[in-house]
């Protein structure tokens, strides 16, 4: 498995460079040659539409794994970096096999199909399960894109196939690089906008309890399509459990910790509240969503719960600015 081990190099996958560094990065995507007087700067001003653009917002050093590599291994690795997606490849050529993500992790430990590894396969012995390699659990059919493409195509992706991050390949299939929804919030973001955090969230959330197991969790997040769930009691927010709370979960042992037998009920049984982080960001309604949108970016979480007079009211996602930025 190939990892890069020299730390001035090493790059995150989901990353914020330098503030200096991104306002001129963003600064040449703004100002493309070609207009000189272009008046509002709106969506097709925003992301150039000049070919092999894709690369200058992407990650180029990704850190990847092999289709043989264990599952726990992956998962540590997931933790360690605060990955939430992994692309596997041929070790020799880095040729793209699949990818796997805090999705599908969640998915094995008890959201959907995958969990029959634990169940069926393994008949419920999870330290067996979790020592399987990639193969058994990893996405084969991979949402990619050219490094010849445009930021305007992987806005297209993010928006309409509802991915969070895009493997960037070559014409042979070789992976080059990775983009995903903040690479894309950070370029969007350089221009302010007369919207809300009321405007664009999402109202209808779906919620966890502090006693919901983990198993539980995990089902609603595969079921529903959801990376998060803010976690209430008595109708007051106490805390967001996520798909990479989750994964730390297994990533940073804890999970062990619960083992007696092996059965992967003394894992799945654990109530969430144990998996919260003791820091909770929030946000309010009347926040202007470019205020917003650098909060999450320098924070780096991928949501906001929305409070109003202690409650919560709603959701704001990275989906959900892109989306908003893209559409105004």
């Amino acid at each position: 498995m190939r990892q890069n081990t020299d730390p001035k190099k090493k790059k995150e996958v989901d990353r914020l460079p330098n503030t200096n560094q991104t306002k001129k990065q963003a600064d040449r995507l703004l100002k493309m040659p070609g207009k000189l007087d272009r008046g509002p700067v709106g969506f097709k001003s925003r992301i150039s539409d000049h070919k092999g653009e894709i690369m200058a917002i992407a990650t180029r050093d990704v850190i990847t794994a092999q289709a043989t590599t264990p599952i726990i291994q992956a998962v540590e690795i997931m933790t360690h970096e605060g990955f939430r997606r992994l692309p596997v490849v041929d070790a020799g050529t880095r040729r793209l096999r699949g990818i796997v993500t805090a999705s599908d992790i969640i998915d094995f430990m008890g959201g959907g199909d995958k969990y029959n590894l634990v169940q069926v396969k393994h008949r419920g012995n999870f330290l067996a399960a979790i020592n399987e390699s990639l193969r058994e659990i990893m996405s084969q059919q991979v949402i990619t894109i050219r490094d010849i493409a445009s930021i305007e195509d992987a806005v297209d992706i993010i928006m309409n196939r509802n991915v969070g991050g895009i493997p960037i390949v070559d014409g042979d299939g070789n992976l080059q690089g990775i983009v995903t929804e903040r690479d894309v919030m950070k370029v969007l973001t350089t221009e302010n906008s007369r919207l809300t955090v009321e405007d664009v969230m999402n109202t209808s959330v779906r919620v966890a309890r502090p006693d919901s197991p983990v198993e539980k969790v995990c089902r609603d997040m595969v079921r529903y399509r959801f990376r998060r769930l803010p976690v209430v009691t008595d109708d007051v927010l106490c805390g967001i459990i996520t798909a990479t709370d989750i994964i730390g979960y297994l990533g940073k042992g804890q999970a062990f910790e619960r083992l007696i037998t092996g059965d992967a009920a003394e894992v799945m049984g654990e109530p969430v509240r144990t998996l919260l982080s003791g820091e909770l960001y929030t946000t309010t309604p009347d926040k202007n969503i470019h205020d917003t949108a650098i909060e999450m970016m320098q924070r780096r979480v991928g949501a906001l719960p929305v409070i109003e007079d202690s409650h919560l009211i709603g959701l704001i996602t990275e989906y959900d600015l892109v989306k908003a930025f893209v559409q105004e």
